[in-house]
């Protein structure tokens, strides 16, 4: 299935994951968050905030077709 991806900060990799727009990700039906973090060959250690939808989840959220997802890296005193 596909979702589309907006990564920020040091996440961002032009190319892969970009903040200027949102990027398409195929990963498995009933992927999750973590799917997609290893597809962008991202670290989730990395990840502070992940919005799907606009709506808070975590690494273990499952995600349906189309679903937006963004991901905040931790930075200073987080």
């Amino acid at each position: 299935m596909k979702v589309n991806v907006k990564c920020f900060a040091n996440l961002s990799k032009e190319g892969t994951c970009d903040y200027h727009g949102s990027t398409p990700c195929e990963i498995p039906d009933k992927g999750t968050v973590m799917d997609v973090v290893k597809k962008l060959d991202l670290n989730g250690d990395d990840i502070k905030i992940i919005f799907v939808n606009h709506k808070e989840v975590t690494l273990d959220s499952v995600l349906k077709e189309g679903d937006q997802v963004a991901l905040s890296p931790k930075t200073g005193g987080m």
